[in-house]
């Protein structure tokens, strides 16, 4: 019995309005149409940096809703960098559609998680991010520790610039204070100091 043809849908993003997307909606289309792939909508962001988080991305924000109500079987992107620049809001974006059971393929990456070489490579994305969080843990409870071997008071401790960019950029893919503070390893007041910063700014 023939299995049931896949929903497809693309994501496009260019950085400037100079630009298009023509050449990736025709690179996919032609993917599509040669997988048998029904293509049911198109998500765009047009002038729209990749460096900037899900809340500033209309076009992402509207394909993540969409995927967790089911509306389609699978996202097509261009490359990766289409998605995402930052790997948090990247594997943000990823970790959304995993949760939906919505596969992804990205073209310039040969990346099709329809395929079980491509959901091992998606694991092991995963497996980055738990790297890159376990890294920046360790990189504060060394600080902490260092400040208080030099006597350092530690009343309303400061985050290093590293964990401070983590924070920022989780903060701008709309990731809650509670959930960045428990995945850093840091104080709640210590996150919303930076988003009252970033409001400020």
């Amino acid at each position: 019995m023939a299995s049931k043809a896949k929903r497809a849908v693309f994501y496009l993003r260019v950085s400037t309005d100079g630009q298009t997307t023509e050449n990736q909606r025709r690179e996919l289309q032609q993917v599509a149409d040669a997988r048998g792939w029904t293509v049911v909508g198109v998500y765009e962001d047009a002038g729209i940096s990749g460096a900037k988080g899900r809340d500033q991305r209309p076009g992402l924000d509207r394909m993540l809703k969409d995927a967790a109500r089911a509306k389609f079987d699978v996202v097509m992107c261009w490359a990766v960098d289409r998605l995402g620049r930052s790997l948090p809001d990247l594997l943000a974006t990823l970790a959304t559609l995993q949760g939906s059971k919505v596969d992804l393929f990205l073209h310039q990456q040969a990346l099709d998680t329809t395929t079980p070489a491509g959901r091992a490579m998606f694991g092991m994305l995963g497996v980055f991010g738990e790297f890159e969080r376990s890294m920046i843990q360790a990189r504060v409870v060394a600080g902490l520790d260092r400040a208080r071997a030099a006597g350092t008071k530690l009343g309303r401790p400061t985050v290093g610039g590293d964990v401070e960019t983590a924070v920022r950029e989780r903060l701008a893919a709309g990731v809650g204070i509670l959930k960045i503070g428990r995945e850093l390893g840091i104080g709640t007041s210590a996150v919303q100091r930076i988003k009252s910063a970033m409001t400020a700014a």
